[in-house]
C-alpha cells in the first residue's frame, strides 16, 4: 500500500533543491529533446517542403514505438553493452549508445531532401524514434534510481522534475530548431533545416558530457538478484536445458510484471486503469501534433511559434509544473487527475476561439499560456500517478509499460489528426472542440475507479 503525507509549502520547495533534482532534470531533457526532432521539427520540415497536412500527421505514426518500448525493456535492464558498461556504467552505456544512433540520424537528415526522398526521410525519423524510446527505459530508471525507496516525498518531486526536464529539453530544443532554421533562412540558405539537424547534433553532445556527471548504482547487486531469481523459476524444471532457460528468462522478466500488476489490481480494476492510461491524454495529442501546422496556417511566423509557443510556454510549464508537483503532494494524485482532464478540455476550447477569430497575437499568448499550464499540471499528475501504480520489485518494466500504454494512445490515434483536419475542410474551430471531448470518456472510467484503485492518500 502506498501513502502520501502531505508537505507544507516551504517543506515541499526545499526538496527542489536536492541536489539530485538537478541530475534528474538534466535526464528528463535528455528524454524530451528527440521528441522536437521527431514531432515539430520534422512536421514543419515536411510542411514548408510542399507535403499535406494529413502526410504530415500520417508521418507521425513513428511516435508508436513510443507504445511499444516495454517490449524490450527487460533487455535494457540485461544485456550489458561493450565497453561501455564498464566505462561509464550499465544505465548510462546505453543512453549514450542510443544518442550516438540519434546523431548519426541527424547526420542523414542534413542530407536528404524530403520532396525527393520521402521514404528515407520516414526511415530515419524512425530510428530516431526506436533510439529515444530504448533510451527512456533507461532514463527512467536511472531517474529512480537517484532516490531511495522509502523516499516518498523526493519521489514525487523527482516526478515534477523529471517533467521539468522533458520540457526543457523540448522547449529550448524547439526554440534553437525554430530561430535557427527561421535564421538560416533568411540569410539566404535553401537547406536551412539540414542545416539546422546539425547544429541540433551539437546540443545532444553537451547533454552527454552532463550525463557523465549523473551517478549510477552498481549493476552487479542488480545483476545478483535477477539471477536469484532466475533460479527460483528454474527450480520448477524437471531438466534444465536450452528450452528450460528460454522459459525462465521469459518467465523472470516479462511475465512476472504483468502478472504482478493484474494480481496487485484485479483483473477488471487493472483493465479499468490500463483503459484510462491510453485515452487520458489522446485529445492532446491531437492538438499537439497539428499545433504548429496551425500556428503556420493562421499566419505566424516560425520566430513568433518560437518566441510564444517555446520560450514563452517553457517558462510557463517550468512554474506550474513545480506548482503541479506541490498540488499533488498536498492535495493527492486522483484530485489532481481530475483537475488535469478539465483544464486540458477547457483550454483547447480557447483554440477554437482562436482559430474563429481574426489573427490576435494577444488571443495566441493566452491559449498557448493556457494550454501549457494544463499540460504541465497533466503530465506531472500522470507521471506521478503510473509511479505510485507500479509495484517497486519491477519497477523499470512496470513503468515502461505504463508510460508506453499512454503513449500508444497519444501516437496511434493522434496519427490521424491531419487527416481529421482535412475531413473537416480546415474548420480548426471543431477540431480543437473534439479534441476537448477526447478527454471525458478517461474521466468517466477514472471516477468508477476512484474508490478501488489501491492509492492510499493522506
Amino acid at each position: 500500500m502506498i501513502q502520501i503525507k502531505k508537505k507544507s509549502f516551504s517543506e515541499t520547495f526545499s526538496i527542489y533543491f536536492d541536489k539530485r533534482m538537478f541530475k534528474i532534470l538534466l535526464l528528463g531533457a535528455i528524454s524530451g529533446f528527440p521528441w522536437v526532432l521527431i514531432g515539430s521539427s520534422l512536421s514543419l520540415w515536411l510542411k514548408e517542403d510542399g507535403l499535406s497536412r494529413a502526410t504530415v500527421g500520417w508521418a507521425g505514426l513513428i511516435f508508436a514505438v513510443y507504445a511499444f518500448n516495454y517490449l524490450w525493456a527487460p533487455l535494457v535492464d540485461r544485456i550489458q553493452i561493450p565497453y561501455l558498461t564498464k566505462k561509464i556504467g550499465h544505465r548510462r552505456g546505453w543512453i549514450v549508445l542510443m544518442q550516438i544512433f540519434i546523431l548519426t540520424s541527424l547526420i542523414f537528415w542534413s542530407m536528404i531532401d524530403p520532396s525527393e526522398n520521402l521514404t528515407f526521410v520516414i526511415l530515419v525519423g524512425l530510428i530516431i524514434a526506436i533510439a529515444s524510446a530504448t533510451q527512456d527505459i533507461t532514463v527512467d530508471a536511472l531517474r529512480i534510481e537517484q532516490i531511495g525507496e522509502n523516499e516518498s516525498s523526493s519521489m514525487a518531486a523527482g516526478a515534477a522534475m523529471a517533467v521539468v526536464g522533458w520540457w526543457s529539453g523540448y522547449k529550448l530544443g524547439g526554440v534553437l530548431s525554430l530561430l535557427s532554421a527561421d535564421f538560416l533562412e533568411k540569410i539566404g540558405f535553401e537547406n536551412y533545416w539540414q542545416l539546422t539537424f546539425l547544429i541540433l547534433g551539437i546540443l545532444i553532445i553537451v547533454m552527454n558530457i552532463g550525463l557523465m556527471f549523473v551517478r549510477e548504482a552498481s549493476y552487479s547487486d542488480r545483476e545478483k538478484k535477477q539471477k536469484e531469481n532466475d533460479k527460483i523459476i528454474s527450480k520448477n524444471f524437471k531438466y534444465q536445458n536450452i528450452f528450460s532457460k528460454v522459459i525462465t528468462w521469459v518467465s523472470g522478466t516479462i511475465s512476472g510484471p504483468i502478472i504482478s500488476f493484474f494480481r496487485k489490481n484485479g483483473f477488471k480494476i487493472a483493465i479499468g486503469i490500463l483503459g484510462f492510461v491510453f485515452l487520458f491524454k489522446v485529445g492532446e495529442a491531437f492538438l499537439g501534433r497539428m499545433s504548429i501546422i496551425f500556428y503556420k496556417e493562421i499566419g505566424f511566423s516560425k520566430s513568433d511559434i518560437a518566441i510564444y509557443s517555446k520560450t514563452l510556454g517553457w517558462v510557463t510549464t517550468v512554474i506550474f509544473t513545480l506548482l503541479g508537483g506541490l498540488f499533488v503532494i498536498r492535495s493527492g494524485i486522483l484530485k489532481a487527475m481530475f483537475l488535469a482532464g478539465l483544464l486540458m478540455a477547457s483550454t483547447n476550447l480557447l483554440f477554437s476561439l482562436l482559430a474563429w477569430s481574426e489573427r490576435s497575437e494577444l488571443l495566441f499568448v493566452i491559449a498557448v499560456v493556457f494550454d501549457d499550464i494544463a499540460a504541465a499540471f497533466a503530465t506531472v499528475a500522470f507521471v506521478a500517478f503510473i509511479s505510485l501504480l507500479v509495484d517497486r520489485t519491477y519497477t523499470a518494466t512496470q513503468y515502461a509499460l505504463l508510460a508506453s500504454l499512454g503513449t500508444a494512445g497519444r501516437t496511434t490515434l493522434a496519427s490521424s489528426s491531419g487527416a481529421l483536419v482535412d475531413w473537416l475542410n480546415g474548420d480548426w474551430g471543431i477540431f480543437f472542440i473534439l479534441t476537448a471531448l477526447m478527454v471525458i470518456p478517461s474521466l468517466i472510467i477514472l471516477w468508477i475507479l476512484k474508490s478501488k484503485i489501491k492509492i492510499y492518500e493522506k
